[in-house]
């Protein structure tokens, strides 16, 4: 496939397993799963997997990132807006400057991409 296709393998056994930065739990005892798995070629993007079990965090974003829910289900309410649930299948996008929270209601698993720059 070369350098410009690249297929997800299963997550590795090394995930990152602090909070991201900008998330703070605020109901339960959530933890989350980080696996980097491709860093773009410029370095401007990442994507993965990531994984969480149920409770809430607030979440404020600085980058781009699209999502790919592959099971579980989110609750995602940004301060002051209506909250937005999603489910297995679901593909979304949170903008740079989203603060709101992510309540896990199911344990989740998502692709991720992020710009960072």
């Amino acid at each position: 496939m070369g350098d410009t296709v690249f297929r997800f393998p299963a997550p590795g056994p090394e995930p990152m397993v602090t909070d991201l930065e900008g998330w703070t739990k605020v109901e339960g005892h959530p933890t989350m799963k980080t696996w980097v798995q491709h860093t773009s070629l410029d370095g401007s993007v990442i994507s993965g997997t990531w994984a969480a079990t149920p409770g809430t965090w607030h979440a404020v974003y600085k980058f781009y990132e699209f999502v790919h829910l592959i099971e579980g289900e989110i609750t995602i309410t940004p301060d002051g807006g209506a909250a937005v649930t999603m489910k297995p299948g679901d593909g979304f996008v949170v903008e740079p400057g989203f603060s709101g929270t992510w309540k896990i209601e199911k344990p989740v698993t998502k692709h991720f991409c992020i710009k960072l720059k």
